[in-house]
């Protein structure tokens, strides 16, 4: 279903992306997220990924750039949302490298034009995979948002909210 491989049988360290991710170079998201093949390998080259034992999902660090993994997340974490993760991670990257602040604390998190931008690459890529918005939606709870919140998210992103259980 996704168009790379992951490399989940890494340790803890400092990788370059297509260590971890390999194919992402070619993966149709990438591809048009960067067109160009001379700027995309350029961007993955400059572009490294921590891969850490703490309990985390993937963010980007806003003191470098680079990306961080969880060690438990890249090693069980379902396929198609590690992908999404890193397609949304590599926006981040490319907004810190235009100077953009990652992380304005005086905005919400669902309110930050950086990660509406970020994840609405991730919706539309998972769109194009073919993923029901019930998998999209759940493709968008973390833990440090309300469900309201998260309901407002998933609207803003154009992804039809889930029903209560």
């Amino acid at each position: 279903m996704i168009p790379i491989t992951i490399n989940r049988t890494l340790g803890p360290g400092r990788y370059e992306v297509m260590e971890v991710f390999e194919g992402l170079d070619e993966s149709p998201g990438l591809r048009r997220f960067l067109p160009d093949d001379r700027k995309r390998k350029e961007f993955l080259a400059s572009t490294h990924i921590e891969v850490t034992n703490e309990d985390t999902y993937m963010w980007t660090d806003d003191a470098d750039g680079h990306v961080n993994v969880g060690l438990d997340y890249l090693r069980d974490g379902e396929a198609v949302y590690l992908y999404m993760d890193i397609l949304h991670e590599l926006v981040h990257v490319r907004q810190f490298k235009e100077g953009k602040e990652l992380f304005p604390t005086k905005i919400e998190y669902i309110d930050r034009q950086t990660e509406i931008e970020a994840y609405q690459f991730a919706v539309d890529e998972g769109r194009r995979l073919g993923l029901s918005d019930d998998k999209i939606y759940d493709y968008l709870e973390v833990e440090w948002i309300s469900r309201k919140e998260h309901d407002r998210l998933a609207r803003r992103l154009g992804v039809k909210v889930a029903k209560s259980a």
